[in-house]
């Protein structure tokens, strides 16, 4: 996910920060007494920045396709009796699993030969025949009741045991089968005869010309969880039998499994259309409705019925609690209840409700929570628009318009102005006379239109203007942490790098992962002479951009500042390089004792691992340039190497400010870079 700011072809990988070259903005220098130190020229306020969680492109959303909801044991209503022939019942249709479970259990055929244990495989002794193992005979790993092992045959004792397997279906014949027992391969064998028995009622359905009969088929496949076999089937059965409740009925639980929950609803309306009395398709509207999060129409259809379901009736009373209790903290802004609360209705049932999830989004929004505000939006179930005449609201909102409304915020928040003004078009479109819709699509509108001139202004240089004009948009929207980044980049052109701190402290107070905001902060620091707030600062984007060669060097002249700030002797400083070579004792002590962090090689040219591992080292130094990187030839220092205890190459050691923080000897490159790594912080 990028912050889009105010130059969007600047590429995300450079976190707003120019080219080394451009960095050094001497119109603003006031610094001829600071510490030796380098600026950064922190550019445009809006170049893209990215942030630790990777997302995919967020886009308005789609008006049409098909809800995601799972079925289980509360997907369907329980089975009730009534004249429809051929209807599917409630348990079946429940838990389609069941039936698999219970079909398990059927004898096998073409093993008849098993003994009743099931478990035990049968024994090859002998070519072209099969028997059932002996009494006295166990199979290997097996234990006998009473502690004592049997007396195994004396007449055969294998060095292993052979099974057979299915082969050709003709025991005795077939192939041997290592390691599998005859069980497994007989599961196998079953699978694959009931695959193709599925396949052969599947194509007899669909020759069929007997409705019933290919219902019936139909019905088969459901309970087996063949269920796009089974809508298949029912698409056949509807075809031939136009004003068959039922059939219609038995397609909505096949969509149900499948998944596509709207089409379910509207198989279910045609079905009430043919049959308005029809109890089983109002027992699975009412289900549908439940799991959408449409509790009015929910208790409608469930009351329809003959009998009203009461496992059904109870859990639409505790839904009806909890989103009466989400409402209720929502219009007092309590929005961890709204969190609480939601989570308890999804929960309870409502697993597929694009609304009830967006309020998800509006709550983490509000509690400052963007990155998984963005990500509760993107995961929003799929839905289709509501018919014209629907008037179904939530939280006073018509349903189809609050989802739009909640992404509308949640991209203006995340500095993607122009999908958040699509977004809160789409939901003025739907509910055109909904107070807070009105409300947010103008807010979009005027901050859109107050940082594109932002935008505008600081690229011609008149950060004066830009600053007012950041400010002018967060007067709609106080909140918005993009703004508030953009205003300190103006004011830190401007010199006013108190003020810029304070803004940047604002936008990480909203976004607390906001990179472009810390980088700002730092710089800013950084004119202040405040060199603590800066490394700290600095260090934080060091972890999260290890690779980033600026972030790097940003820092490592933080520090540096800052140990002559404290008065501590700075000498013989750089950045990156090459490996250098150290010979003597003396040159040794002062590098290691150097500021930072030093790792140091001791090698020698002749010997094939060093050899081997040494290039890999030279990447490693320009790979994380604010370490130092040194080499000794063992050879050529032994006094050094004594003194050092070095007595296998390649050995490294890591020094901190003189101090040896780490030894490893013949490291792999994993290890070796794992370790440089962890001190590069």
């Amino acid at each position: 996910m990028s912050h889009s700011d105010a130059n969007p072809n600047k590429p995300s990988h450079q976190l707003g920060l120019d080219p080394l070259a451009d960095r050094f903005n001497s119109a603003l220098s006031c610094e001829t007494n600071k510490p030796d130190f380098k600026e950064l020229d922190l550019g445009s306020p809006v170049s893209p920045l990215r942030t630790h969680v990777s997302k995919a492109a967020s886009s308005s959303s789609s008006s049409s396709g098909s809800l995601s909801g799972k079925h289980g044991a509360n997907a369907l209503p329980p089975k009730r009796s009534d004249s429809h022939s051929g209807e599917l019942s409630g348990s079946s249709e429940g838990s389609p699993t069941a039936a698999e479970s219970a079909r398990s259990t059927r004898p096998r055929p073409g093993h008849a030969r098993s003994n009743s244990g099931g478990g035990t495989p049968l024994i090859y002794s002998a070519p072209n025949s099969v028997t059932s193992p002996p009494t006295n005979l166990l199979p290997s790993g097996n234990i006998c009741p009473s502690g004592r092992i049997g007396k195994p045959m004396a007449t055969r004792n294998p060095s292993r045991s052979d099974v057979l397997g299915s082969g050709t279906g003709n025991y005795g014949h077939g192939s041997i089968m290592r390691g599998k027992t005859l069980a497994d391969a007989s599961h196998t064998l079953t699978g694959n005869i009931h695959t193709a028995g599925a396949t052969v009622m599947v194509k007899k359905g669909m020759t069929s010309t007997d409705p019933d009969e290919v219902k019936r088929i139909g019905n088969e496949q459901y309970k087996r969880g063949n269920f796009a076999d089974a809508l298949g089937l029912y698409d056949r059965a509807i075809a031939m039998s136009p004003d068959s409740a039922a059939c219609r009925s038995n397609r909505a639980a096949a969509l149900i499994g499948l998944g596509r929950l709207t089409e379910a609803v509207r198989e279910c309306e045609e079905a009430l259309q043919l049959d308005p009395a029809f109890a089983r398709a109002h027992q699975r509207l009412a289900s549908l409705h439940l799991r959408l999060g449409q509790v009015d129409s929910a208790r409608r259809h469930l009351f329809s019925a003959h009998i009203p379901d009461t496992s059904e009736l109870q859990k639409l009373q505790i839904v009806e609690k909890h989103l009466s209790r989400c409402a209720d903290a929502r219009k007092i802004g309590d929005w961890k209840s709204v969190l609480r609360e939601g989570d308890a209705a999804i929960a309870a049932g409502v697993d597929s409700s694009p609304q009830l999830f967006a309020s998800r989004a509006e709550a983490l929004l509000k509690l400052h929570q963007l990155v998984e505000a963005d990500s509760a939006v993107s995961s929003l179930p799929k839905f289709e628009p509501s018919p014209p005449c629907s008037h179904s609201k939530f939280f006073g909102m018509l349903c189809d318009s609050f989802p739009f409304f909640v992404k509308a915020q949640v991209e203006m928040a995340l500095g993607r102005f122009e999908n958040a003004l699509a977004a809160a078009e789409r939901a003025a479109q739907i509910d055109p006379r909904n107070s807070e819709v009105v409300t947010v699509l103008s807010s979009v509108r005027m901050v859109a239109r107050a940082r594109a001139r932002g935008n505008d202004l600081f690229n011609s240089g008149k950060f004066l203007d830009a600053c007012m004009a950041y400010g002018e948009g967060l007067k709609y929207d106080p909140s918005n942490p993009v703004l508030y980044c953009n205003r300190a980049a103006c004011r830190y052109k401007l010199g006013q790098w108190e003020r810029s701190v304070e803004d940047c402290n604002e936008a990480l107070r909203i976004m607390p992962n906001y990179r472009k905001a810390l980088l700002r902060r730092a710089a800013s620091n950084d004119k202040l002479e405040r060199w603590v707030d800066s490394v700290k600062d600095y260090e934080v984007l060091r972890k999260e951009l290890p690779g980033d060669k600026e972030v790097a060097e940003a820092l490592f002249h933080a520090q540096v500042a800052l140990r002559k700030s404290r008065g501590e002797e700075v000498y013989n400083m750089k950045f990156g390089g090459e490996v250098e070579e150290i010979s003597g004792m003396d040159p040794f002590m002062a590098a290691i004792s150097s500021p930072g962090v030093s790792v140091v090689h001791f090698m020698v040219p002749s010997n094939p691992q060093c050899e081997q591992i040494s290039p890999f080292v030279d990447g490693l130094c320009l790979k994380y340039p604010s370490l130092n990187f040194l080499k000794v030839n063992v050879d050529k220092n032994p006094t050094l190497a004594k003194g050092e205890n070095v007595r296998i190459v390649p050995t490294f050691k890591i020094y901190k400010d003189g101090t040896r923080v780490k030894e490893v000897i013949c490291p792999s490159h994993q290890v070796l870079e794992h370790s440089v790594r962890h001190y590069s912080f």
